[in-house]
Order: C-alpha cells, then sequence, then structure tokens
C-alpha cells in the first residue's frame, strides 16, 4: 500500500491516499481485531507506536472503535469495531465483496482473540517480507474466513485469502493461496480432514435445477467464478513443540499421499505446510515450507 510520502500534497488537488484514521478503520473491518503493535506493523512499520495511539483514541472517542485489555499482555490495547464503526466501514472500496462478519463487544472479542490475532500474525510474516523483498502485497491483500459452497448446504471456510505478486527485474508473477491456521486445539485427524473440503470445492459444480437464469453460471468448478487458477493451498502451525507440530505436519501428508479426492488435487495444485515461527525468521520465502504430496525438501511457499 502506497504511504503518504510516495504522494506529497499538491496545491488545489486532493491526496489519493486515505488518511490513517480511515486505513485503521478499515484494517479493524478485516481483520475483526488487533493490537496497536499488530496496527502498526500493519500500517505504519516505520513509525512509532504513539503515531498510531493518538488517531485511535480519537477515533474511540467519536464511538467508532473500543478496546480491550489483552490478558497477560502488560496493559497491550486490543482493538475492534463498535456497531457505528462496523456500520461505517462496510461500503470502503478497499473492502467491497468482502464478508461483513464484525467483532463489536469486548465479549466477543475476547472469545475470537487467540485464533484472530494468530492469523492476523500470519499476515504480517507475509506483508513483512514482501516489504523487505519488493513484491506487491500490501495490508488488503488478505482477506479472512473466505467462504465457498461444496454442495449440500455445506460451506468451506478458508482461515484467509490470500494475494501476492512475486516481483522480479523480468516478470511479475500472481500468486493466490488459501491459508489455514492451526494452533493445535483440535485433533491432527480433524485438521488433515480440512483437506478433503479443499478437494471437494476443486471438483464441485452446482446443478441447474428449474428453470434456466438469463445469466447462465461458468461452465465447470465453481470456482472458477472467483480464480483463474484454484489457488495453493497453505497450512501454518503453531501452539506445540516442534515434535507435535512435525507428526500434524506428517499426517497432513499422509492425507494428501491416501485420499483419492486429496491425491489427486495435490498433483495439481501446490500445498504446502509450515511453522509459524519459521514464517517469521527466516521468512515464508525460505526454505521452511513441507511440501504435502511427493514429499522433498522443504522449500519457500512460491516453489512448492
Amino acid at each position: 500500500m502506497s504511504t503518504p510520502s510516495e504522494f506529497p500534497p499538491t496545491r488545489g488537488r486532493p491526496s489519493p491516499v486515505e488518511t490513517l484514521a480511515h486505513q485503521l478503520l478499515a484494517a479493524l473491518a478485516q481483520h475483526r481485531i488487533a493490537t496497536t503493535t499488530q496496527l502498526q506493523e500493519l500500517l505504519r512499520p516505520e513509525a512509532r507506536l504513539q503515531t498510531l495511539s493518538a488517531p485511535l483514541n480519537k477515533l474511540r472517542h467519536e464511538g467508532l472503535v473500543d478496546c480491550a485489555v489483552l490478558p497477560a499482555s502488560y496493559r497491550s490495547r486490543l482493538w475492534f469495531l463498535t456497531r457505528e464503526g462496523a456500520r461505517l466501514t462496510r461500503d470502503f472500496p478497499a473492502l467491497r465483496g468482502r464478508p461483513p462478519y464484525p467483532i463489536t463487544t469486548a465479549t466477543a472479542a475476547s472469545l475470537k482473540t487467540p485464533h484472530t490475532l494468530t492469523v492476523l500474525r500470519t499476515h504480517l510474516a507475509f506483508l513483512t517480507d514482501a516489504r523487505q523483498r519488493g513484491d506487491e502485497h500490501g495490508p488488503w491483500d488478505w482477506t479472512p474466513e473466505v467462504s465457498h459452497p461444496l454442495g449440500d448446504g455445506e460451506r468451506l471456510i478458508a482461515d484467509a485469502l490470500m494475494h501476492y505478486t512475486l516481483t522480479t527485474d523480468h516478470e511479475r508473477t500472481q500468486l493466490r493461496a488459501f491459508v489455514e491456521v492451526d494452533r493445535a486445539t483440535m485433533s491432527s485427524e480433524r485438521l488433515a480432514s480440512k483437506l478433503i473440503e479443499y478437494a471437494r470445492l476443486w471438483t464441485y459444480e452446482p446443478q441447474i435445477i428449474g428453470r434456466p437464469r438469463t445469466r447462465q453460471p461458468i461452465p465447470g468448478p465453481i470456482w472458477l467464478r472467483w480464480y483463474p487458477v484454484f489457488p495453493r493451498v497453505l497450512v501454518v502451525l503453531t501452539g506445540a513443540t516442534r515434535t507435535v507440530l512435525g507428526n500434524r505436519i506428517s499426517d497432513l501428508q499422509a492425507m494428501a499421499t491416501e485420499h483419492p479426492l486429496v491425491a489427486t488435487l495435490a498433483r495439481q495444485v501446490p500445498m504446502g505446510a509450515a511453522i509459524l515461527d519459521d514464517l517469521e525468521d527466516p521468512g515464508p520465502t525460505g526454505d521452511v515450507w513441507i511440501p504435502l504430496a511427493a514429499g522433498g525438501n522443504p522449500r519457500p511457499w512460491t516453489a512448492l
């Protein structure tokens, strides 16, 4: 995302850059909840923390955001939109078409805190790496809780959908990925079974019942309505020892090998798993991703 320094003020012409207050509202609408430090890393990584405190407190005074104290954090603040803030941000250009799942009370924020903050932490690892590399991946290129139908009234809900553009001196490569964040709170078998849902999305074609519509849907699997290429599937693990997380990755590999639908998907779509600590150092484009299909050595997510 462009920063104000890239668009110096010009006499008689409005700046194309949203104010920091606008960006803070959009970030909270997108990520549901975030700490002050996370908002700083997301929007102003070079600025002091106090740069965000003043506009956040002003937004709170205006009744658009509220905060709670993050448990066991030396009084770190956890920010979220109020109902009025959620209503105001509904039509922000950066958020159009995104699922409206606001968190508007301190109680709701506390219930969602561990998983939501961990998903945002994962985004920040990719964002920090992209800034260092000069790739195109900004604060709005990550959509939490993306939902797609699987038929029979069931839906797949990915923790996030990531848009990312690799840039070199000679070419730009657009990539997309479904991101699943596992905090080791569910059984390993249940985690691995999430891959079956992606395999179902890969093959699901809705049946047209009754009179044909004037506007015919795109023929083929339903995912073609949104993606030119099926997004790769990335599983990020945390919340346990490396031994436990390694076992969970092995179970994912077994599912990708033994289940016929998942094995077919894995032959066509890049799939990998990595430990969250490794995404933060050395980074997601380091050799930290374990391929789920044919095995092989750890590699960058872009080379799965």
